[in-house]
């Protein structure tokens, strides 16, 4: 009986725990399944959030753009082929407006001169052609002087349009004489070939500037060139690009350049003083022989508004291209130099003026160059320089 009823209890007793077993299984298998249907869930909720995100973001940037690294040529919407513009190629455009600058230049002188000879002193001059008077020699001497000062105007402007500034050679590659030298010695001397026929010596240090190279056009670059947008090239000694004259102002023009600003600014100076007398015979009163008519004040007005506003000008420009040509400094090299630091080619204001307008002083004032300075002066070709020899390149 004990054996029977210890077998009986050990049967219930291990159909309870495979109960127990089967029950915690299913509990198990029930909460392994509200897991993966949370994650589901979760997962959806993402999606759903992430596609209202990507939507929003994609509203977002139709309505403000990202800013571009390009700057936008025109209003208009941006497109692919704007990508292939060169914005340095579309300065050459400027040298349209030079040519319309050469037909104002050629107005302004004929309406100077039928203002100052044919109104102002030219009647004076031949009202009494058989006899000499103060009047008719004062208006001699003004009309000679008018004249001379006209012809050294347009012979500067015809050779600074018509001539090269000076362009680099194709291939070209620094000689020897441009490469630095250095002498750390004091006692040690270092023969160097004279650079545009003077000797540079020096106890210490001597040195001679480098040469660069041109990405734009592929291309070396001596010393004292920069490259030109408008012309699309690089110019020996660049000093500007002038749309007066459509053309840049280099080593090989720059002499026709000061004597075309020089003579200008005297010419309508001139123009200015020459046409007081006309303003003083129209508001007078006093009776003339040879009295104004309204078309003859109106040129001279013109003539006098025009002249005076070239000559203020031009002032300014003779001052500060006289101080840039006695340190020999181009307008491009002023950003260059170094304060409280001497300029490496300013070699005194006699060997500075003599590296623009040569040695010959009977050619100063006439824009051409004997052939032996174009022959022993380099710097007038624009590729050699001489230096300073106290002064680090």
């Amino acid at each position: 009986m004990c054996i029977k009823s210890v077998s009986r209890y050990r049967s219930c007793w291990v159909g309870e725990v495979e109960a127990e077993k089967q029950s915690g299984l299913l509990l198990y298998m029930q909460s392994e399944r509200e897991l993966e249907e949370k994650e589901s869930k979760v997962k959806r909720q993402s999606k759903s959030n992430l596609s209202i995100l990507a939507w929003d973001n994609d509203i977002w940037k139709r309505l403000f753009p990202a800013r571009r690294s390009y700057k936008r040529l025109s209003p208009f919407p941006y497109s692919a082929k704007m990508r292939n513009i060169n914005l340095f190629k579309l300065c050459s455009a400027l040298r349209v407006i030079g040519y319309f600058m050469i037909l104002l230049f050629a107005a302004i002188v004929f309406l100077t001169y039928y203002a100052v000879v044919f109104v102002t002193w030219g009647p004076l001059l031949f009202h009494s052609p058989f006899r000499f008077s103060s009047s008719s020699f004062f208006a001699f001497f003004i009309l000679l002087l008018f004249h001379t000062l006209l012809v050294l105007l347009t012979w500067s402007y015809f050779m600074v349009v018509v001539n090269d500034p000076g362009s680099v050679p194709s291939n070209w590659r620094p000689n020897q004489q441009l490469l630095e030298v250095e002498v750390q010695d004091h006692n040690l001397h270092v023969p160097v070939a004279p650079s545009n026929g003077i000797e540079l010596q020096s106890d210490a240090r001597t040195t001679t500037p480098s040469a660069g190279y041109c990405t734009r056009c592929q291309n070396g670059k001596p010393p004292r060139c920069h490259h030109c947008s408008i012309c699309q090239r690089c110019v020996l000694k660049m000093d500007h690009h002038c749309i007066w004259v459509v053309n840049c102002v280099g080593a090989r023009n720059y002499k026709y350049f000061l004597l075309f600003l020089l003579y200008t600014f005297l010419e309508t100076t001139l123009d200015c003083l020459a046409l007081i007398p006309s303003f003083i015979r129209f508001f007078g009163g006093t009776k003339y022989r040879h009295p104004l008519t309204p078309g003859g004040f109106a040129a001279i007005f013109l003539a006098s508004i025009l002249n005076l506003a070239f000559a203020l000008s031009l002032l300014c420009f003779v001052v500060m291209h006289l101080s840039l040509l006695l340190s020999n400094t181009t307008s491009v090299e002023v950003h260059e130099k170094k304060k409280g630091v001497r300029w490496r080619y300013d070699l005194g204001r006699k060997k500075n003026f003599e590296q623009v307008f040569g040695t010959k002083k009977a050619l100063w004032l006439f824009p051409l160059f004997s052939e032996e300075d174009l022959d022993n002066i380099p710097a007038l070709r624009g590729i050699e320089f001489p230096t300073r020899s106290d002064v680090d390149v």
